[in-house]
Protein backbone atom coordinates (compact mmCIF):
# COMPACT_ATOMS: atom_id res chain seq x y z
CA UNK A 1 0.00 0.00 0.00
CA UNK A 2 1.74 2.99 -0.62
CA UNK A 3 1.92 5.56 2.27
CA UNK A 4 -0.62 8.00 2.90
CA UNK A 5 0.09 8.61 7.17
CA UNK A 6 3.51 9.10 8.73
CA UNK A 7 3.63 9.30 12.63
CA UNK A 8 6.70 11.08 14.66
CA UNK A 9 7.71 9.09 17.49
CA UNK A 10 9.71 10.76 20.14
CA UNK A 11 13.70 8.60 20.12
CA UNK A 12 13.99 8.86 23.36
CA UNK A 13 10.39 7.96 24.73
CA UNK A 14 10.56 3.91 25.74
CA UNK A 15 7.31 4.10 26.46
CA UNK A 16 5.65 5.59 23.10
CA UNK A 17 8.51 3.62 21.18
CA UNK A 18 6.65 0.24 22.21
CA UNK A 19 3.40 1.20 21.52
CA UNK A 20 4.21 2.35 17.95
CA UNK A 21 3.75 -0.54 16.04
CA UNK A 22 0.49 -1.25 17.16
CA UNK A 23 -0.75 2.00 15.23
CA UNK A 24 -2.26 1.83 11.22
CA UNK A 25 0.73 4.59 10.44
CA UNK A 26 2.08 3.49 7.05
CA UNK A 27 5.47 4.66 8.41
CA UNK A 28 6.86 5.82 12.09
CA UNK A 29 9.07 8.35 12.22
CA UNK A 30 11.90 7.54 14.80
CA UNK A 31 12.70 11.49 15.95
CA UNK A 32 16.19 12.33 16.53
CA UNK A 33 15.82 15.77 16.13
CA UNK A 34 12.91 18.46 17.48
CA UNK A 35 11.47 16.24 19.87
CA UNK A 36 14.62 15.41 21.77
CA UNK A 37 16.30 17.65 24.26
CA UNK A 38 20.38 17.85 23.46
CA UNK A 39 20.53 16.09 26.83
CA UNK A 40 18.87 13.07 25.47
CA UNK A 41 20.41 12.68 22.17
CA UNK A 42 23.11 9.87 23.17
CA UNK A 43 20.10 7.82 24.92
CA UNK A 44 17.52 8.39 21.49
CA UNK A 45 20.10 6.98 19.31
CA UNK A 46 20.49 4.49 20.77
CA UNK A 47 16.53 3.79 21.64
CA UNK A 48 15.68 4.05 17.79
CA UNK A 49 19.01 1.61 17.06
CA UNK A 50 17.54 -0.73 19.04
CA UNK A 51 14.28 -0.36 17.82
CA UNK A 52 15.95 -0.90 14.28
CA UNK A 53 17.67 -3.48 15.34
CA UNK A 54 14.68 -5.86 16.85
CA UNK A 55 12.76 -5.02 13.74
CA UNK A 56 14.67 -6.58 10.41
CA UNK A 57 13.25 -5.39 7.65
CA UNK A 58 12.02 -8.81 6.08
CA UNK A 59 9.80 -8.29 8.97
CA UNK A 60 8.99 -4.94 9.24
CA UNK A 61 4.62 -4.60 9.18
CA UNK A 62 5.40 -0.06 8.88
CA UNK A 63 8.21 1.49 7.37
CA UNK A 64 10.43 2.63 9.42
CA UNK A 65 11.90 6.09 9.22
CA UNK A 66 14.70 7.96 11.10
CA UNK A 67 14.22 11.94 11.40
CA UNK A 68 18.19 12.66 11.94
CA UNK A 69 19.82 16.02 12.80
CA UNK A 70 19.80 18.76 9.95
CA UNK A 71 23.38 18.10 7.52
CA UNK A 72 25.08 21.00 8.77
CA UNK A 73 24.44 20.41 12.26
CA UNK A 74 27.29 18.77 14.00
CA UNK A 75 24.90 16.02 15.60
CA UNK A 76 23.87 14.88 12.08
CA UNK A 77 26.66 12.64 11.30
CA UNK A 78 26.67 10.85 14.76
CA UNK A 79 22.65 10.35 14.42
CA UNK A 80 23.58 8.46 10.80
CA UNK A 81 26.27 6.60 12.77
CA UNK A 82 24.39 5.77 15.39
CA UNK A 83 21.52 4.06 13.64
CA UNK A 84 22.58 3.01 9.77
CA UNK A 85 23.19 -0.62 10.95
CA UNK A 86 19.62 -1.14 11.88
CA UNK A 87 18.95 -0.30 7.90
CA UNK A 88 16.12 2.68 8.05
CA UNK A 89 13.71 2.55 5.55
CA UNK A 90 14.56 6.07 5.15
CA UNK A 91 15.95 9.59 6.62
CA UNK A 92 14.02 12.41 6.75
CA UNK A 93 16.45 14.80 6.38
CA UNK A 94 15.29 18.50 7.90
CA UNK A 95 16.38 22.39 6.96
CA UNK A 96 17.55 21.32 3.79
CA UNK A 97 19.31 23.87 2.17
CA UNK A 98 19.68 22.65 -1.74
CA UNK A 99 20.27 19.89 -3.15
CA UNK A 100 23.76 19.74 -1.89
CA UNK A 101 22.30 18.66 1.53
CA UNK A 102 21.43 15.57 0.43
CA UNK A 103 24.75 14.96 -1.84
CA UNK A 104 26.62 15.17 1.52
CA UNK A 105 24.07 13.08 3.29
CA UNK A 106 24.52 10.06 0.42
CA UNK A 107 28.00 10.02 0.96
CA UNK A 108 27.81 9.63 4.65
CA UNK A 109 25.03 7.28 4.00
CA UNK A 110 27.10 5.17 1.28
CA UNK A 111 30.08 4.52 3.61
CA UNK A 112 27.87 3.62 6.80
CA UNK A 113 25.64 1.14 4.50
CA UNK A 114 29.20 -0.37 2.89
CA UNK A 115 30.94 -0.55 6.91
CA UNK A 116 27.36 -2.04 7.94
CA UNK A 117 27.72 -5.09 5.60
CA UNK A 118 24.25 -3.23 3.50
CA UNK A 119 23.97 -2.50 -0.38
CA UNK A 120 24.67 0.75 -0.88
CA UNK A 121 21.82 3.24 -1.84
CA UNK A 122 19.51 0.80 0.37
CA UNK A 123 18.36 3.87 2.76
CA UNK A 124 16.77 6.68 1.23
CA UNK A 125 16.25 10.30 1.97
CA UNK A 126 12.88 12.54 2.02
CA UNK A 127 14.22 15.84 2.47
CA UNK A 128 12.01 18.70 4.33
CA UNK A 129 12.21 21.66 2.83
CA UNK A 130 11.01 25.56 3.23
CA UNK A 131 12.37 24.87 7.06
CA UNK A 132 15.43 26.87 5.57
CA UNK A 133 14.55 30.23 3.42
CA UNK A 134 17.36 29.50 1.00
CA UNK A 135 15.66 26.32 0.15
CA UNK A 136 12.71 28.45 -1.49
CA UNK A 137 15.20 30.01 -3.88
CA UNK A 138 17.42 27.07 -4.33
CA UNK A 139 14.23 24.32 -4.60
CA UNK A 140 14.95 24.10 -8.45
CA UNK A 141 18.60 21.86 -7.59
CA UNK A 142 16.27 19.24 -6.58
CA UNK A 143 14.15 18.74 -9.85
CA UNK A 144 16.63 16.68 -11.48
CA UNK A 145 16.32 14.32 -9.13
CA UNK A 146 18.72 13.44 -6.32
CA UNK A 147 20.73 10.19 -4.86
CA UNK A 148 18.27 8.39 -2.41
CA UNK A 149 15.17 11.13 -2.91
CA UNK A 150 12.11 9.50 -2.01
CA UNK A 151 9.82 12.25 -0.99
CA UNK A 152 9.72 15.65 -0.07
CA UNK A 153 7.80 17.36 2.84
CA UNK A 154 7.49 20.89 4.01
CA UNK A 155 8.03 22.63 7.08
CA UNK A 156 5.80 25.89 7.58
CA UNK A 157 6.79 26.45 11.77
CA UNK A 158 10.67 26.69 11.08
CA UNK A 159 9.94 29.03 8.40
CA UNK A 160 8.22 31.26 10.33
CA UNK A 161 10.67 30.73 13.37
CA UNK A 162 13.52 31.45 10.55
CA UNK A 163 11.70 34.77 8.78
CA UNK A 164 10.99 36.29 12.65
CA UNK A 165 7.63 35.95 11.77
CA UNK A 166 4.97 35.65 14.57
CA UNK A 167 2.04 33.51 12.71
CA UNK A 168 2.08 31.68 9.36
CA UNK A 169 -2.32 32.42 9.19
CA UNK A 170 -4.44 33.99 8.49
CA UNK A 171 -7.35 35.37 9.85
CA UNK A 172 -9.35 32.43 8.79
CA UNK A 173 -6.59 30.10 9.40
CA UNK A 174 -5.92 29.88 6.04
CA UNK A 175 -1.71 29.83 5.13
CA UNK A 176 -0.49 33.45 4.66
CA UNK A 177 0.39 33.79 1.06
CA UNK A 178 3.97 33.35 1.23
CA UNK A 179 3.73 30.29 3.46
CA UNK A 180 0.96 29.29 0.60
CA UNK A 181 3.54 29.42 -1.97
CA UNK A 182 6.00 27.67 -0.14
CA UNK A 183 3.63 24.90 0.22
CA UNK A 184 2.78 24.96 -3.56
CA UNK A 185 6.69 24.57 -4.46
CA UNK A 186 6.98 21.87 -2.53
CA UNK A 187 4.34 19.99 -4.45
CA UNK A 188 6.02 21.44 -7.68
CA UNK A 189 8.95 20.38 -6.74
CA UNK A 190 8.31 16.87 -5.62
CA UNK A 191 6.51 16.30 -8.35
CA UNK A 192 9.45 17.99 -10.73
CA UNK A 193 11.74 15.37 -9.42
CA UNK A 194 9.40 12.43 -9.46
CA UNK A 195 9.19 11.63 -5.68
CA UNK A 196 5.95 11.60 -3.02
CA UNK A 197 5.05 15.00 -2.13
CA UNK A 198 3.98 14.86 1.83
CA UNK A 199 2.23 17.53 3.94
CA UNK A 200 2.89 19.09 7.05
CA UNK A 201 1.43 18.50 10.37
CA UNK A 202 -1.56 19.49 11.83
CA UNK A 203 -0.73 20.86 15.39
CA UNK A 204 -4.23 20.75 17.24
CA UNK A 205 -4.25 17.38 17.16
CA UNK A 206 -7.66 16.69 19.19
CA UNK A 207 -9.64 18.85 16.62
CA UNK A 208 -10.38 15.86 13.97
CA UNK A 209 -12.54 17.40 11.81
CA UNK A 210 -9.99 20.21 11.62
CA UNK A 211 -7.51 17.95 10.26
CA UNK A 212 -9.56 16.30 8.07
CA UNK A 213 -10.26 19.29 5.98
CA UNK A 214 -6.67 19.75 5.79
CA UNK A 215 -6.53 16.50 4.56
CA UNK A 216 -9.39 17.34 2.30
CA UNK A 217 -7.58 20.50 0.93
CA UNK A 218 -4.19 18.77 0.82
CA UNK A 219 -5.07 16.16 -1.28
CA UNK A 220 -7.39 18.13 -3.34
CA UNK A 221 -3.40 20.20 -3.79
CA UNK A 222 -1.73 17.21 -5.02
CA UNK A 223 -0.03 16.41 -1.58
CA UNK A 224 -0.46 12.21 -1.54
CA UNK A 225 0.55 11.75 2.34
CA UNK A 226 0.15 13.59 5.31
CA UNK A 227 3.11 14.02 8.99
CA UNK A 228 1.14 12.94 11.88
CA UNK A 229 2.15 14.11 15.40
CA UNK A 230 -0.25 11.56 17.45
CA UNK A 231 -1.84 8.59 17.29
CA UNK A 232 -5.05 9.67 16.89
CA UNK A 233 -4.81 11.67 13.43
CA UNK A 234 -3.65 8.46 11.86
CA UNK A 235 -6.72 6.82 11.28
CA UNK A 236 -8.12 10.49 9.41
CA UNK A 237 -5.50 10.74 7.49
CA UNK A 238 -5.41 7.32 6.09
CA UNK A 239 -8.77 7.66 5.62
CA UNK A 240 -8.87 10.79 3.68
CA UNK A 241 -5.61 9.71 1.27
CA UNK A 242 -7.20 6.54 0.52
CA UNK A 243 -8.99 7.14 -2.76
CA UNK A 244 -12.67 5.94 -2.18
CA UNK A 245 -14.88 3.20 -3.90
CA UNK A 246 -16.68 5.83 -6.40
CA UNK A 247 -13.18 7.11 -6.98
CA UNK A 248 -11.42 3.63 -7.80
CA UNK A 249 -14.28 2.74 -10.22
CA UNK A 250 -14.47 6.10 -12.16
CA UNK A 251 -10.58 5.35 -12.99
CA UNK A 252 -11.04 1.78 -14.33
CA UNK A 253 -13.95 3.41 -16.65
CA UNK A 254 -11.37 6.08 -17.90
CA UNK A 255 -8.59 3.56 -17.99
CA UNK A 256 -10.88 0.74 -19.93
CA UNK A 257 -12.49 3.38 -22.42
CA UNK A 258 -8.69 4.58 -23.43
CA UNK A 259 -8.05 0.91 -23.67
CA UNK A 260 -11.17 0.17 -25.93
CA UNK A 261 -11.06 2.98 -28.13
CA UNK A 262 -7.50 3.39 -28.44
CA UNK A 263 -6.87 6.59 -29.01
CA UNK A 264 -5.47 10.08 -27.56
CA UNK A 265 -9.34 11.23 -26.65
CA UNK A 266 -12.03 9.64 -25.93
CA UNK A 267 -15.52 10.26 -24.51
CA UNK A 268 -17.31 8.63 -21.91
CA UNK A 269 -20.32 9.62 -19.92
CA UNK A 270 -20.91 12.31 -22.68
CA UNK A 271 -17.46 13.86 -21.51
CA UNK A 272 -14.45 13.85 -23.91
CA UNK A 273 -11.04 13.00 -22.19
CA UNK A 274 -7.75 13.29 -23.15
CA UNK A 275 -4.27 12.06 -21.74
CA UNK A 276 -3.80 14.45 -18.39
CA UNK A 277 -7.22 12.41 -17.29
CA UNK A 278 -5.65 8.88 -18.21
CA UNK A 279 -2.61 9.82 -15.82
CA UNK A 280 -4.83 10.94 -13.53
CA UNK A 281 -6.82 8.05 -13.18
CA UNK A 282 -3.82 5.36 -13.23
CA UNK A 283 -2.52 7.75 -10.24
CA UNK A 284 -5.60 6.89 -8.26
CA UNK A 285 -5.19 3.61 -8.99
CA UNK A 286 -1.57 3.44 -7.87
CA UNK A 287 -3.09 5.32 -4.83
CA UNK A 288 -5.29 2.22 -4.14
CA UNK A 289 -2.40 -0.23 -4.24
CA UNK A 290 -3.87 -1.03 -7.75
CA UNK A 291 -2.39 -1.39 -11.31
CA UNK A 292 -5.31 -1.61 -13.10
Amino acid sequence: MPVRSLLFVPGDAERKLSKADSTAADVLILDLEDSVSATQSTVARKLVRNYLLERPRANRRQRLWVRCKPVQDEGHLADLAAVVEGAPDAFLVPKVRSALDLQAFDHYVAALETQSGLPVGLIQAVPTLTEEPRSLLEAHTFAGGVPRMAGMSWGPIDLMAALGATTNRNVDGSFESLYAWARGITIVTARAAGVQPIDTISADYRDLEKLRAECVLSRTAGFTAKLAIHPDQVAVINDTFTPSDDEVAHARRVVEAFSIQGAGVVGLNGQMLDMPHLRQAREVLARAGLTH
